[in-house]
């Protein structure tokens, strides 16, 4: 599980880019047992080939690339978009690959929008100073998880896990998952006759 699409308010969107891509610049996919390398390969090499097109398909219709894209068989170095449109397949598709595209909204509502444009909805986070913004806002979010300043990816027992949308087949975890693969029955069992009033 990964964050595939980052919506980011027009007004710091440049100053995020500028350090995202930094830090994307600082990673690097190669052979799991190198010290220099934090991601490995993907599943196969058809997996890059597939990725690879999406982001081929999203450059050719106008988006930029901020950072990495190269592919070398099963690796796949991360990689960072940006200028994506409802036209691209990046868009729409999800990768599961290190690729992360950079989507800008002005203000709450282009942002929501954004957001819940997409068939997906496992995970959510919101970044805000403004906490009580930030809680409205993820109460409107179509996903099964929404985290507040904190991360996409992060689960406890505990706590019920899954998606909406075409993004999983109900909660699992904690409670959740025995109401998922249970039904509840209600069985008596009478020791001796039961008194009826007529």
């Amino acid at each position: 599980m990964s964050t595939e699409r980052l919506i980011v308010d027009a007004k710091v969107a440049d100053a995020f880019t500028a350090k995202l891509a930094a830090k994307v610049a600082t990673l690097h996919a190669g052979d799991p047992a190198a010290a220099d390398s934090v991601l490995g390969s993907l599943v196969d090499a058809s997996a890059g080939t597939r990725i690879k097109a999406l982001i081929d398909d999203a450059l050719a219709k106008g988006a930029r690339l901020v950072a990495g894209g190269q592919l070398a068989g099963s690796i796949l170095q991360p990689t960072l978009i940006e200028g994506v449109t409802e036209q691209m397949r990046v868009y729409r598709e999800e990768s599961f690959g290190p690729v992360a595209v950079l989507l800008r909204g002005e203000g709450d509502e282009a942002l929501l929008r954004l957001a819940n444009d997409s068939e997906f909805g496992l995970s959510a986070a919101i970044f805000s100073r403004d906490t009580g913004r930030a809680l409205a806002l993820a109460q409107r979010v179509e996903s099964g998880i929404c985290h507040i300043n904190g991360p996409t990816v992060h689960d406890e027992a505990q706590m019920p896990f899954g998606g909406v949308k075409s993004s999983g087949y109900g909660s699992f975890g904690g409670k959740a998952s025995i109401e998922h693969f249970t039904q509840l029955r209600w069985v008596t069992l009478q020791n001796g006759p039961r008194h009826y009033p007529i």
